[in-house]
Parts: structure tokens; C-alpha cells; sequence
């Protein structure tokens, strides 16, 4: 099989990503090269929100089980409120980031409080 080309048609080798005759990067079956998929605004909105949800209860989970229950171990729970936030850091849309963000901060005070509750109390 050989990959074409786009820039100077010439016929590269299926092993290569760059052409060897004039240097562009051949594109078709790169790893990142796909088109984003685009969401509705309303889509996008009901994501943030189902996001900041789970984020919450994730990362003051231990929190709210001190309360609940106090000195329960379960303050390293928060731990997997953060993973929400950096999954939404590198979405494409200005937007989404930013909310990916605001939800770290509120991770990581959530994550900070259950640890301090779990250690020092």
C-alpha cells in the first residue's frame, strides 16, 4: 500500500509520515488528525453540569463521610474528584475549559479538606 501525497502526489511508502520527496506530513491514518467531534450548545451545557456533579461528590465524598461517620478512612477517595476536571481542561472549547478548571479548584480544596479531616482529626 502507499500513502499519497497531498501536497505533491508523489507515492510514499506506507511506513512513511513525512513524504519523502517534498517533506509534508502525510495525514490520513495519523493519531490526531481526526475532526473533533462538535456538540450542541445544549449538549455542551448538560455536560458541565453532570460534570460538576460528579466532580463534587467525588472530590468531597470523604468529607461528607467524616461528617456522616466520623474518622471513617475514606478521605483518598477525593483523589478520583480530579479526574473529571483534567479530562475536561483539553476539550477544544474555550468554554468547557474553562468550567474544567473552576472544577480543579474545586477538587482539589474538596481533595485538601478530606485529607486534612482524614489526618489531623
Amino acid at each position: 500500500m502507499v500513502r499519497i501525497c497531498k501536497n505533491c502526489g508523489y507515492n510514499n511508502e506506507d511506513s512513511y509520515n513525512y513524504c519523502a520527496k517534498c517533506g509534508t506530513q502525510l495525514t490520513d491514518n495519523v493519531i490526531g488528525t481526526e475532526m473533533p467531534i462538535q456538540f450542541s450548545e445544549e449538549s455542551k451545557t448538560r455536560l458541565i453540569i453532570i460534570s460538576y456533579i460528579i466532580t463534587i461528590i467525588l472530590s468531597w465524598g470523604g468529607v461528607v463521610v467524616y461528617l456522616l461517620r466520623a474518622k471513617y478512612a475514606v478521605g483518598y477517595l477525593g483523589f478520583f474528584g480530579a479526574f473529571m476536571p483534567f479530562y475536561l481542561i483539553q476539550a477544544p472549547d474555550k468554554r468547557i475549559r474553562k468550567h474544567g478548571y473552576i472544577m480543579l479548584l474545586i477538587s482539589l480544596v474538596g481533595i485538601a479538606l478530606s485529607f486534612y479531616l482524614l489526618f489531623y482529626n
